[in-house]
């Protein structure tokens, strides 16, 4: 196999796998809290070659030697943290974030020693009311798929029976009783809320989560924040919006505009290896 069909069959792998992306993002450009990733590739290997003796004439600018490429691979899949659009729900229970910030998921319960205890993070704040069966009185904020909602105090956001809540842009929780809907309203908690000091090293973990990798400690990559002091670099601030859903950060417009370009750059890869093909076939057929 010559140079150009290995150097155009390993830069259309990589155009395939950013194609993958692309695909994954435009799937999602209508999901709560999606955050777009994106591609960038690096190249496999380049070689210097030496030209004859020949070459190094008299005012010769240029330095000797040839490059020889051997393709491109993808060197990382990046993730996008740009806001998205605030969409406007008007149910209590619908949270969105601005900022940088991430609501904290817990899959399962620590064990009696306190070990244990999954814990993901997301952007989609379309959360809910689940019954809690340890309390009858006691309702547990949830994401659609029951995972509770984690607290400041580590515990699951529970609200009680006949109350209702309010989120400040601290992400503290008031609650008024139904019964006296005109009673000041009383702090009853307040949300947990990490940044992402290293976006890049969450990964995917399905139902619009995010996790570390194994072996990978949470110090370096997350950390907790008091949105009541918090400022941000740039003067950029995070806070809770309650009654509204953060969409994807997907622009359709770019995501085409970068599938006709990985489109038109396969099709290049391929050409060229049909045309190495066909004169590898022709210095073959040749007689003596």
């Amino acid at each position: 196999m010559n140079p150009s069909m290995i150097s155009a069959a390993v830069s259309m792998q990589a155009i395939q796998q950013k194609l993958d992306v692309i695909a994954h993002n435009v799937a999602n450009m209508n999901t709560t809290g999606f955050k777009r990733r994106e591609a960038s590739f690096q190249d496999v290997l380049t070689s210097v070659y030496r030209q004859p003796a020949g070459a190094r004439l008299p005012g010769r600018m240029t330095p000797q030697g040839y490059v020889q490429g051997w393709g491109a691979k993808l060197a990382s899949v990046g993730l996008v943290m740009e806001q998205g659009n605030l969409l406007p729900t008007y149910r209590p229970y619908d949270l969105a974030l601005e900022g940088e910030g991430l609501f904290e998921i817990r899959l399962s319960a620590p064990d009696e020693n306190g070990g244990g205890g999954e814990v993901r993070w997301t952007r989609d704040g379309s959360f809910q009311l689940t019954y809690d069966p340890a309390d009858p009185g006691m309702m547990v904020l949830a994401t659609q798929e029951g995972y509770p909602v984690i607290g400041a105090d580590g515990a699951p956001v529970r609200i009680p029976v006949n109350h209702t809540p309010r989120i400040d842009e601290a992400g503290r929780i008031f609650l008024t009783d139904d019964a006296h809907p005109e009673a000041e309203p009383v702090p009853f908690g307040q949300l947990r809320i990490v940044r992402a000091l290293r976006p890049q090293a969450l990964v995917n973990d399905g139902a619009n989560l995010f996790r570390l990798p194994p072996g990978t400690a949470a110090d370096g990559v997350l950390e907790t924040v008091d949105l009541a002091a918090y400022d941000g670099a740039d003067g950029r601030k995070i806070a809770v919006r309650q009654g509204y859903l953060e969409q994807s950060n997907v622009n359709l417009a770019a995501e085409m505009t970068e599938l006709l370009t990985a489109q038109r750059a396969y099709q290049l890869n391929a050409r060229a290896i049909a045309s190495s093909d066909t004169m590898m076939g022709l210095a073959n057929n040749l007689r003596a």
